[in-house]
């Protein structure tokens, strides 16, 4: 069976850092930016976006909900 991928969408103006998404994360993928949004804030993004699961951890624990999780489909393989 293939392994399930992930990716994530944080809306960067709404993130207010407060790294609740790190924590949750059990891959480690999210990070907080060295930059900040237009709020002064360190923003989350993904620093390692292949290890990302689709776990949905990051987005129920945000409490202004600006995660969006997506899995992606595996590709299947076809044998002959």
């Amino acid at each position: 069976m293939a392994k399930i991928k992930g990716t994530i969408l944080v809306d960067i103006d709404k993130c207010k850092g407060c790294e609740l998404c790190v924590v949750a994360c059990p891959s480690n993928v999210i990070k907080l930016a060295s930059d900040v949004n237009g709020k002064g804030y360190h923003f989350a993004y993904m620093e390692i976006p292949d290890a990302c699961t689709g776990c949905v951890n990051c987005a129920l624990v945000c409490p202004d909900s600006v995660i969006t999780v997506h899995r992606l489909r595996p590709k299947s393989v076809q044998t002959v």
